[in-house]
């Protein structure tokens, strides 16, 4: 059929000419209307097994032992419970020396860093080596990732250190401080491993890209100045992780300023930033990078041993014990007036190095072009954590850093974790003592070179130029890690990121529709300049659920649309309002109060002598209409299965 009615634009302004006619040709009959059905019947039980399988089983992860005989069964149920078995039966000497190449890299680099990093959480040097030696053992048979390298991250420590500095200090208490770190490690593991179990990981998804790349290069500045302690080779040195403390305690103690720690601090530094450049640029020159740390290390040791009397004012880690990681699960803190503390922070610190190992893990499976699945990695890095906790390790996860190492030095299974796992034991059994003269100004510069990393502002100006609510939660953590704390940081941006989905539930999207020439399409007049209004006829498009949350805004929306069309057409001399349409094809649910709002809009429509159409509801609301008896009220052309055959059918009665 055809219609034929005024030019027509968006808004007054828009360029279109009233003056000129145009005819809308929507090729339709009564004829060829088609009926709106109901979902196929089903009981309450069925519908709350289809809802809680899409909720906690989306991959449906049983799929393997549909029609398998027993064998078969038990068989992928060990894979599916150990990992390890997926790639160990087509194993062979070609993997194995790839994998011993990118363990020895990875192992390298992991050896410093797990030295520095547990420093960074105000811990001794050697937990760090534990924590790289039993956790990656564990992750090797229970992880599905080929190329998460684990070990001590510097996100956590850092709020490890952070969080239990703020109730004991390690200076003032260390049987104390380690007990607390151990429990807030057994904590962490326990939660990201019932996340895992109970399939509940969407929870971290709540740890948005916005807010995480705020947090993360909030907390790299923090740690970045924190190492002046190290770098200067200050001695009383603030312990507090704001911006303000720690810059001001730098200039207040310029009198502790040592000059030979200083030229050969920032001289480490800048050799190893310029490796980390080198690695960037010109991958294939990746171990230039991965290693000089541990290079670094060697040499800077080796010149405070030589010249240990000419340079009294070098600190140095000092004397480390050899030996495997002792048994610490009798240490563990579960009563008493810090429980409060060690669970806290267990829960924080296992939030943060859960998100930051599976999002590694997916970045490097999907650069390779296989699967990791999420609820297992939890489980594997929760159990690994719980087992850390009980052998003198603290908290560990994926590194990014050595992850990336592990996979340009050829790393190809979870073999290469135990391969670095082996180098830090010999390490352990034979060559801590050569770590004695190894100075404090070489772990910091290490630290500096690790964590400068994160700070992502190429993703920051993405944001800016996509989303400015992102933005602003991602400044939020960023300057609330800077200037507040690191935990208030992230709960800043925890609390930015879920005021971004209130703010998309409760004001959702709604639009003017108008039809496209010559087509059978609706679209939004603003977003489509050749699109035209339809004569007596308000087309509204709502792109959100209906709920108790947004009803209320989008009743009030509606009547302001209508408003605006009444007043539209008064200046256009348009045809008088007959009939509103709501296009639902974007409601993909709709409650009770949604339904009485519905249900209250078609009477206030009524009385002001407008009808009411509902087009195209998705299944669950069809099935909602229908259980409220609602469409009765809506009569015979109350609802239809597209915007066309509505506006077709309605005119065709009219006339």
């Amino acid at each position: 059929m055809s219609l034929n009615t005024n030019r027509v634009g968006n808004h007054p302004g828009s360029g279109h000419d009233p003056s000129q006619s145009t005819t809308i040709s929507i090729p339709f009959s009564p004829e060829t209307m088609h009926e709106v059905c109901r979902p196929p019947a089903k009981t309450t039980f069925q519908k709350l097994r289809h809802k809680l399988s899409e909720v906690f089983f989306p991959d449906d992860p049983l799929h393997r032992f549909k029609n398998q005989t027993c064998a078969n069964k038990i068989m992928f149920a060990l894979r599916f419970v150990f990992p390890i078995f997926e790639w160990a039966h087509s194993y062979n000497f070609g993997l194995f020396r790839s994998d011993v190449v990118a363990g020895l890299t990875i192992a390298s680099l992991a050896i410093p860093q797990g030295i520095s990093y547990a420093k960074l959480a105000n811990l001794p040097p050697v937990i760090g080596l534990y924590s790289s030696f039993v956790p990656p053992m564990i992750y090797a048979v229970l992880g599905s990732s080929k190329h998460l390298a684990v070990g001590p991250v510097s996100i956590a420590s850092l709020v490890m250190g952070t969080m239990l500095n703020d109730a004991v200090s390690y200076s003032s208490d260390p049987v104390l401080y380690l007990k607390l770190a151990f429990t807030a490690t057994f904590f962490a593991g326990l939660f990201q491993a019932s996340l895992g179990f109970l399939r509940l990981g969407f929870i971290i998804d709540f740890l948005s890209k916005a807010t995480l790349v705020g947090f993360m290069a909030g907390a790299a500045v923090i740690v970045s100045l924190q190492q002046l302690k190290g770098l200067l080779g200050i001695v009383n040195f603030t312990s507090k992780m704001q911006i303000i403390p720690v810059l001001s305690s730098a200039i207040e103690q310029s009198d502790e300023w040592s000059w030979p720690t200083i030229v050969m601090g920032f001289g480490f530094l800048a050799c190893l930033l310029t490796t980390r450049q080198i690695g960037l640029r010109k991958p294939k020159l990746f171990w230039v990078s991965a290693a000089a740390p541990l290079a670094s290390v060697i040499l800077s040791t080796f010149l405070v041993a030589l010249f240990i009397s000419k340079l009294p004012n070098i600190a140095t880690i000092g004397q480390l014990h050899k030996g495997l990681n002792p048994p610490s699960s009798n240490t563990l803190y579960f009563h008493g007036e810090f429980l409060a503390v060690a669970v806290k922070t267990g829960a924080v610190t296992g939030l943060l190095s859960l998100t930051e190992g599976i999002a590694v893990g997916r970045t490097f499976a999907a650069l390779k072009n296989y699967q990791v699945d999420g609820n297992k990695e939890m489980i594997a890095i929760g159990l690994m954590n719980m087992a850390g906790s009980c052998s003198s390790c603290y908290v560990t996860t994926g590194s990014f850093s050595r992850s990336a190492v592990n996979e340009n030095a050829g790393g190809q299974t979870a073999m290469s974790n135990i391969i670095m796992a082996l180098t830090v034991l010999v390490t352990l059994l034979f060559l801590m003592p050569l770590f004695k003269y190894t100075p404090d100004l070489i772990l910091a510069a290490i630290i500096v070179t690790a964590v400068i990393g994160l700070i992502d502002y190429q993703s920051a100006f993405g944001l800016w130029k996509v989303d400015k609510l992102d933005f602003l939660a991602c400044l939020s953590s960023f300057f609330g890690v800077l200037f507040v704390s690191v935990p208030v940081g992230l709960t800043i941006a925890v609390g930015v990121s879920i005021f971004k989905i209130l703010l998309h539930v409760t004001r959702p999207n709604t639009s003017v529709l108008g039809c496209i020439p010559g087509t059978q399409i609706f679209q939004d007049l603003v977003r489509y300049r050749d699109a035209h209004r339809v004569p007596s006829f308000v087309i509204l498009g709502v792109e959100a659920p209906i709920y108790f949350a947004n009803c209320t805004y989008l009743q009030e929306r509606i009547f302001r649309w209508l408003r605006e069309e009444e007043d539209w057409n008064a200046a256009n001399n348009g045809s008088l309002l007959k009939c509103v349409i709501i296009d639902m094809t974007a409601v993909t649910a709709i409650d009770t109060s949604g339904l009485a709002m519905v249900n209250e809009l078609r009477t206030m429509l009524e009385k002001r002598s407008l009808q009411l159409v509902l087009v195209n509801p998705t299944g669950s609301v069809m099935e909602k209409l229908h259980q409220s008896n609602n469409l009765a009220s809506f009569g015979p052309n109350g609802l239809y299965l597209s915007v066309g055959e509505a506006v077709a059918d309605i005119s065709s009665s009219w006339k």
